[in-house]
């Protein structure tokens, strides 16, 4: 019989979302259930301090769980070094602290102070303060993409007719248009996020389980057996099926 395996969309700063979709992965799968979250931790929501930690400790303690890098996760950790960077993938006039990006939110669950008018390097010289340690090692150590048996996990998608050996860090974690509109078959089912939909859609060849959470939507739980896919929802599973 093929073991399940869960993934959990983009949860951005939703930490009471996330508890309630392990708790729904739990009564499904039970507490050693094999996890994989696609990343996007942080940004927009109000608790990204307490998302980390509590995918950060869970790895600490053995947890069944793989934590992919999402985009907003590798813009927290740019800004989080000596020097900060802004991601070269982001439009013209966008950085990780515009309104619309969400890095604000994060560095205020963690108790920094962000008005109006606020220096950069002000920000900065708070956040090396107020952000552990741990914090910084968990998001420097995210993996990009992980592959098992017949699934390909990754944030935001694969650019088609590339090897996966050969694909770019970039595309993995922001590849949109490319990817999404590609209707051939991968190697494998790939299940993503980063797109945020009104509810969770199967393709055929990928699945895209950001429902939105960001902006105060649902966050999508979903468990797969080989190719067979369900949403976990507040009564159990329900079939994601392709058109």
């Amino acid at each position: 019989m093929t073991q399940p395996i869960y993934a959990i969309g983009d949860i951005h700063g939703q930490l009471g979302m996330l508890e309630e979709a392990l708790a729904r992965i739990e009564a499904d799968g039970g507490p050693d259930a094999r996890v994989v979250f696609l990343g996007d931790y942080v940004d927009r929501g109000p608790e990204s301090r307490g998302v980390i930690e509590l995918l950060s400790q869970g790895l600490a303690a053995g947890r069944n769980w793989v934590c992919l890098m999402g985009n907003h996760d590798r813009m927290f950790s740019m800004f989080m070094e000596d020097y900060p960077r802004n991601d070269a993938r982001l439009l013209v006039g966008y950085h990780w602290l515009h309104d619309r990006i969400g890095g604000a939110e994060t560095l205020q669950s963690y108790g920094a102070e962000v008005t109006e008018g606020t220096r950069i390097y002000e920000l900065h010289t708070q956040a090396l303060k107020v952000v552990p340690e741990h914090h910084r090692r968990f998001l420097n150590a995210l993996p990009d993409y992980h592959q098992e048996g017949e699934l390909l996990f990754v944030h935001a998608g694969i650019r088609p007719g590339v090897a996966l050996e050969d694909q770019s860090q970039d595309d993995k974690i922001w590849i949109r248009q490319e990817f999404l509109n590609d209707q051939s078959d991968h190697p494998w089912l790939v299940v993503h996020g980063h797109t945020q939909i009104p509810a969770p859609e199967h393709r055929g060849n990928r699945v895209n389980l950001d429902s939105g959470a960001g902006f105060g939507r649902a966050l999508t739980a979903a468990v797969f057996e080989g190719r067979d896919c369900w949403v976990l929802g507040a009564e159990g599973r329900s079939p994601l099926l392709a058109p």
